[in-house]
């Protein structure tokens, strides 16, 4: 019957000493005009908005799905279906000789109900 080796002391105490990680509610709390950046009013965007009433925005990167259908209810008075989320990295660029690179940014499609329609121009 094989056996294992023993463990050395020092990482035995390191187990034990080990806690279980507890996770609680996100510590950054966002109102509706810090969640919702601006829209994006592109050509794909728009033909999403008239084929599937689906509407895109620039929101905040600590922002949820949740808080996100918030801010859109709360803002333009319509009902949310759907929030799909995407984390969009920023684009390198050269700025005179140097490579640059702008910001990450966070980009939500909201898919609104039949009936409701949100109006940007």
């Amino acid at each position: 019957m094989a056996r294992t080796r023993p463990r050395p002391k020092r990482y035995t105490r390191r187990l034990a000493a080990r806690k279980p990680c507890v996770h609680g509610e996100s510590g950054v709390e966002l109102r509706s005009h810090q969640v919702l950046l601006r829209p994006l009013v592109t050509e794909k965007g728009t033909h999403q908005s008239t084929r599937y009433n689906a509407f895109t925005f620039q929101v905040n990167r600590f922002s949820t799905k949740v808080q996100i259908k918030d801010a859109v209810e709360e803002m333009f008075n319509v009902r949310v279906l759907a929030v799909r989320t995407q984390n969009r990295l920023g684009k390198k660029k050269r700025f005179r000789q140097e490579m640059g690179k702008q910001a990450n940014w966070k980009k939500a499609i909201v898919t609104l109900h039949e009936e409701d329609k949100i109006e940007f121009f």
